[in-house]
């Protein structure tokens, strides 16, 4: 006794190469055999987004003395447990580059960090040490070198609502950047650049001797 295999339509067949042959271009396969391809599903962008608000207004108090320019290349890996780095994991090459700036906060200077003589020749000044402020990423000067996923990530983002998402290196980016502004100084220079400042500042006004100091405010 023999079964027969019972064989697809024509119809069906041709439906299911279409739907393979959809999903392997979304997915982001190029395919050499078929030119135009990325002409062919191109996008185009519109900027739909209303004006910006102002939410609030804050007096600033701070004087910016000194002002950091980082790069750092980041070599972000993901593997998944028992599968083949081809079949599902992600590894960005991106280059972060980004600017922090060393600040001093004179809204902490009081009455009791400053003292100037009787004859208002001299004066003495105590400042809070300099300090770092957050590391701002420069979208213009950053960028990925390269991606690659495998085709389980490739196929998700088909369904995502943030696909290729660069998030995670940027923040990973940022990180970097704050650690190597903590090594190089920068607070030293803003306090020097202060005192520079400052000393300019008082001389103008008539003062021939300024003296500067860093350390906790008096209270």
């Amino acid at each position: 006794m023999t079964t027969s295999v019972r064989r697809l339509p024509g119809w069906a067949q041709a439906l299911a190469a279409l739907v393979l042959v959809l999903a392997v271009l979304f997915a982001g396969i190029r395919l050499a055999v078929l030119p135009g391809v990325k002409d062919l599903f191109g996008t185009e962008t519109h900027d739909r987004s209303g004006p910006a608000l102002l939410t609030s207004i804050r007096d600033m108090s701070r004087y910016d003395a000194a002002s950091g320019n980082f790069q750092v290349v980041v070599d972000l890996e993901k593997d998944a447990k028992f599968l083949p780095d081809a079949i599902r994991g992600t590894r960005t090459l991106y280059v972060g580059a980004g600017t922090v700036d060393a600040y001093v906060d004179l809204g902490q200077v009081g009455e009791k960090d400053v003292s100037v003589d009787a004859d208002r020749t001299s004066a003495t000044l105590r400042l809070p040490h300099a300090r770092l402020g957050r590391p701002a990423l420069d979208p213009d000067r950053s960028y990925a070198v390269s991606k690659q996923r495998g085709l389980l990530d490739r196929l998700g983002d088909l369904f995502s609502d943030n696909p290729n998402s660069e998030q995670a290196v940027q923040k990973l980016a940022v990180r970097h950047i704050g650690a190597a502004a903590r090594d190089s100084g920068l607070t030293a220079r803003a306090e020097s650049n202060t005192t520079a400042m400052l000393q300019g500042l008082l001389r103008s006004l008539g003062f021939t001797r300024v003296h500067i100091s860093y350390g906790t405010p008096a209270r």
